[in-house]
């Protein structure tokens, strides 16, 4: 990519929020390069290092400090644009890892000495990275000692990186430690429709979610009330993660079983909107706790109403521990997978 183009711009923030304001700097590139007012030359650095995506929010240290240098760096005379592409760190590719961007006026000279002290800021730091997700036992933990309005942020089933959005994990330990006021949304077109043949207001048992695959939890079975039934279409007017406006989970049901309300869809949703709740007659902020299937993304929205995110480190197809994956085709040596070695931009 970095080869066919002679500039690439990525977002700078993470949840993503940026998408008009890195329009607006592309179109202006564009329109200066066919004004002849500037002569773009690119440069990528491909840093052997993986950066956690349990640590990729830019409102948080570290990398809240990492995109103030970004900031500083990007004053640099001659320098037409710097990035920084955190990384996805569950693709087992070649190119997999963070790298970085750098678009300046005529001279590779000027984008190659803004890349070498941004990679040797990160490298140094390259620790500061590392997953530290709280268990699952220690989030219960944490919210029994405060009644803080919580969204636990389930990593492992992160929809956005590619989850089943079924996962039960977290779910079911809120109903075994009896926590209030609780609420999650489970990917599960077989047990919507046998509450739909149930109608609002019945009952039954059910068996939910953990149905795709053995990595998530099993299915959590309770008898339930069902509460209403929607179409699953709503619409999000704010900035959100990725600027999606419009969104269909599919026909959706709501139930309750004990303090736990349970959101249960045709379609797979990523949490990007908190009207997904409020389509369904739900209310948000009634909610002392709130699991939403991410890491990042789901900040934007919730933190309308939340008072404090954890990140519980769950097993799972996007889980933050990347020692629960069997790479064959990243690179090597990569840190955190390899740890004793040295690398430098120049080298």
């Amino acid at each position: 990519m970095v080869a066919s183009t002679n500039a690439l711009i990525g977002y700078r923030t993470n949840p993503h929020l940026d998408q008009r304001a890195r329009g607006v700097e592309a179109a202006e590139l564009i329109w200066k390069t066919l004004q002849e007012e500037v002569k773009p030359v690119q440069r990528a650095a491909f840093l052997p290092f993986v950066m956690n995506i349990e640590k990729q929010c830019t409102e948080l240290s570290p990398c809240q400090e990492l995109y103030a240098l970004v900031d500083q760096l990007r004053q640099t005379k001659g320098l037409l644009s710097l990035s920084i592409l955190q990384g996805y760190p569950y693709a087992d590719v070649n190119e997999m890892g963070t790298s970085l961007l750098a678009v300046a006026d005529e001279s590779a000279e000027v984008a190659e000495r803004v890349l070498g002290d941004l990679s040797e800021y990160l490298w140094k730091r390259r620790t500061d990275f590392e997953g530290t997700g709280v268990s699952i036992e220690d989030a219960m933990q944490l919210i029994k000692k405060d009644s803080a309005c919580t969204c636990l942020l389930d990593m492992g089933d992160n929809i956005g990186g590619g989850s089943p959005a079924d996962g039960t994990l977290i779910a079911s330990e809120l109903l075994k430690h009896q926590i209030p006021k609780s609420f999650v949304c489970l990917y599960d077109p077989e047990a919507v429709e046998k509450a739909v043949a149930v109608g609002s207001g019945g009952k039954l048992t059910l068996a939910m979610g953990g149905k795709t695959d053995q990595l998530h939890g099993p299915p959590l079975v309770a008898q339930v009330e069902v509460i209403g039934i929607f179409e699953g279409k709503f619409e999000e007017k704010e900035a959100r993660h990725g600027g999606f406006t419009h969104f269909d989970q599919g026909l959706s049901v709501v139930v309750r079983t004990g303090g736990l309300t349970i959101l249960l869809t045709s379609k797979r949703m990523a949490p990007y909107s908190l009207e997904q709740l409020r389509s369904c007659r739900l209310e948000p902020a009634e909610f002392n706790v709130l699991i939403a299937k991410g890491v990042n993304s789901p900040i934007a929205a919730y933190e309308e109403i939340c008072t404090r995110f954890i990140r519980v480190d769950t097993p799972g197809v996007t889980a933050s521990n990347l020692s629960h994956f069997d790479y064959h085709h990243r690179r090597k040596p990569m840190f955190p997978f390899e740890r004793d070695f040295e690398w430098n931009f120049y080298s």
